[in-house]
């Protein structure tokens, strides 16, 4: 039976990797929906491909050049964050969620309410608003699979076990572009040394944040949230090869590790097929070529961010939100050249600091209050970012 599936973020990495798997087996997929955002040659190049039902970017201004690029084709276009997140109520059955940031929030959401299932890679929903995402698709009958390759690992280990047995989950870390670096060289770091992983080929932001292990911070709150548990049954190890992806500590002191090469596809054809296991003809590991791997504990004076994550997950409520909102701020402050790459952490810290005494913990989680904390951290941000370069 052919499947009707959408795909949020298609013209990312995560997203061409999805359309990669469904290219090889075209006559099990009808595509109903692809949205991007400037990219609009690729956009629509994946449209016609696909003969998509709908198009979407998310910026107004890119509305008549996709239209005129799919003009003939017989696929609908449109524009905007509405349009995106009206995209998401379009019967699917499977709808891959890989919107960068907070702004995969509401598209999820709406997902959740039609009852399918969500291939989440968009982390800050579960950041921002883990709760809410996780009531909504119960409520509603839906599905959430983790795509990230950390927790999509830590799923796969826990199949077939009680988590009453688990004892801690360790989830790996390259250590990014920067892992090697003397501690002093950090502070004049620029963007494009930033964007440079020495192992995954991903977008710039999530490369950087990579970089500064902001990217590891929201996938440990994510972590919490996601497999419910305590924040010290969490641990972060810095895995140079990024071959073992995460592991499961069992009470009886067994662990469970989840290894497989630098591919992406592979989390992505687990939640395709879920709940078997998919036939990829992708390349195998060769263990004995490899011959070692290595762990470290992360050094936290060069990754403040994994320790601002175990202050966010003490305080709960819309601190998630704010947490995020301020490292979104801070990235882009980075990128213009107004921070320091040391200073994104100090920036969000003062922003937490800053707003620890809103009841962050305290407050309704609702898409109205995440937007509202997202919108209030950025600002914040903004001004922390402004003292600084005073």
């Amino acid at each position: 039976m052919t499947r009707r599936v959408s795909i949020f973020g298609a013209t990312g990495s995560i997203g061409q990797n999805t359309l990669d798997l469904i290219r090889r087996d075209p006559e099990a997929y009808r595509v109903v929906a692809l949205t991007g955002g400037r990219n609009i040659s690729a956009l629509a190049r994946a449209a016609r491909e696909f003969q998509a039902e709908i198009a979407i970017t998310a910026f107004d201004e890119c509305h008549e050049p996709l239209r005129a690029a799919l003009e003939g084709s017989g696929v609908e276009t449109a524009a905007g964050a509405a349009a995106v997140t009206e995209a998401a109520s379009r019967p699917a059955s499977w709808i891959m969620s890989a919107i960068v940031g907070a702004a995969g929030l509401a598209p999820g959401l709406k997902a959740l309410e039609q009852g399918t299932t969500l291939a989440l890679a968009n982390k800050e929903s579960l950041v921002t608003a883990g709760p809410l995402m996780l009531a909504t698709a119960k409520t509603h009958g839906a599905t959430i699979l983790p795509v990230d390759s950390e927790h999509s690992a830590i799923f796969q280990a826990l199949r077939g076990e009680s988590m009453e047995t688990v004892e801690r989950v360790i989830i790996t870390a390259s250590g990014g572009a920067f892992r090697d670096w003397p501690f002093e060289r950090l502070q004049a770091a620029t963007p494009e040394e930033a964007s440079n992983h020495p192992n995954w080929a991903m977008g710039q932001r999530i490369t950087i944040d990579s970089a500064s292990m902001f990217n590891k911070a929201l996938e440990v709150i994510e972590t919490r949230e996601f497999f419910g548990v305590a924040p010290d049954q969490i641990e972060v190890l810095i895995h140079p090869e990024s071959l073992v992806h995460a592991l499961v500590g069992f009470r009886d002191g067994g662990i469970m590790a989840h290894v497989g090469p630098h591919d992406m596809r592979h989390a992505i054809g687990y939640a395709l097929s879920y709940p078997t296991r998919p036939d990829l003809a992708l390349d195998r590991l060769d263990l004995a070529a490899i011959g070692q791997l290595n762990f470290s504990a992360p050094d936290l004076m060069r990754y403040p961010a994994l320790g601002l994550a175990y202050e966010v997950m003490a305080m709960r409520g819309l601190a998630g939100a704010a947490f995020n909102g301020a490292k979104e701020a801070a990235l882009d402050g980075f990128l213009a050249g107004r921070l320091r790459f040391t200073d994104m952490a100090c920036v969000v810290g003062d922003v937490i600091e800053n707003m620890s005494g809103d009841r962050l913990g305290n407050a309704a989680i609702t898409l109205e209050s995440v937007r509202e904390a997202d919108q209030v951290a950025r600002r914040r941000a903004e001004e922390s970012m402004s003292l600084k370069q005073e």
